[in-house]
């Protein structure tokens, strides 16, 4: 019996990683989380074949630009241990890692990015929990229920 399909929304400074990179690499591991509820979300709430929004932050207009799947359950993120890189953490050991990090498969570059303020011109269908809309919160990963999941791409 299978666990049923879960979503959400992950956000990329496009200068960074954006859906055109992913689109060019196929499947990427999602490195660098360093927020303790967003690693939850990645570690304890994911699975493969879950579906993903891929956001656009810190540009011009942000946005969600694209659709990816999670590909792999969570596992420790291999830039805690590296000394050389930013995300490097030297509180976490190979026996109790901090920080963990799901692979993502490009699915499809969205046909227009769906900008963040027409977004929040929904924000009565989507609800009071929808955290991308939410003060303060500045999650890189975000739950989005079934019918959030659908009413987003439908704004393409």
């Amino acid at each position: 019996m299978s666990a049923r399909r879960r979503y959400w929304l992950m956000k990329s400074e496009p200068d960074c990683f954006s859906i055109d990179h992913l689109a060019q690499v196929g499947t990427e591991p999602w490195t660098g989380v360093r927020n303790y509820q967003a690693r939850n979300f990645m570690r304890n709430g994911m699975r493969s074949g879950d579906g993903v929004l891929f956001y656009h932050s810190n540009c011009t207009p942000p946005g969600i630009a694209g659709v990816a799947t999670v590909a792999s359950e969570a596992y420790p993120d291999p830039t805690q241990f590296d000394r050389a890189s930013p995300y490097f953490d030297p509180k976490a050991t190979h026996e109790e890692p901090r920080w963990f990090n799901v692979d993502v498969r490009f699915e499809r570059k969205l046909s227009r990015t769906i900008p963040l303020e027409e977004i929040r011109r929904h924000a009565d269908d989507l609800g009071d929990e929808f955290a991308l809309i939410k003060r303060g919160s500045r999650l890189s990963v975000l739950p989005v229920s079934a019918a959030q999941w659908a009413l987003l791409l439908s704004l393409e």
